[in-house]
């Protein structure tokens, strides 16, 4: 496993769209472990595959709240259910927030790393991580989201 380098503000990449995974390989599964590792390292709650420089439909996620860590291959959210206002940053715009409005609930499809279909009916914080990983992977981000007046730059010593 390694760190990978993500990639930050600015950077085109990051307003591309992601291609489907057609073939779970062993690339593919070094990719996953490597994203699980670099979320990890820079305490992020998801990581899309485009982050670190890979047009392909990947995302991790972990809320750090069960114990339980999501690979999510080809997702898609398939229902969504009410709204939320939440507090939002990204490891691509490091230091930036702003609050967004967000599904309070989805229900996804996607693939795991063994290939297996799985469903997930995702609340609260997990509904937020798994929508802006899915918006990564169309080309969208989280600062095009942002309810007016909410953006801030926290220096690190303010944290």
């Amino acid at each position: 496993m390694a760190i990978r380098r993500i990639r930050e503000e600015g950077d085109e990449i990051l307003r591309k769209k992601s291609k489907d995974v057609e073939e779970i390989d062993e690339k593919v599964i070094t990719l996953i472990n490597d994203m699980i590792e670099t979320m990890h390292k820079y305490n992020g709650v998801g990581l899309a595959a485009v982050q670190v420089g890979v047009l392909k439909k990947i995302v991790v996620i972990d809320t750090y709240e069960d114990g339980e860590q999501f690979v999510l291959i080809n997702p898609e959210i398939i229902k969504s259910k009410g709204t939320q206002t939440v507090e939002e940053g990204c490891l691509s715009f490091p230091n930036k927030f702003g609050k967004v409005v967000r599904p309070a609930e989805v229900v996804i499809k996607a693939l795991n790393e063994k290939g297996e279909k799985i469903k997930i009916i995702a609340k609260e914080l997990l509904a937020q991580a798994i929508c802006h990983e899915i918006d990564h992977l169309n080309g969208e981000l989280f600062i095009d989201k942002i309810i007016p007046g909410s953006f801030e730059i926290v220096k690190p010593e303010d944290k």
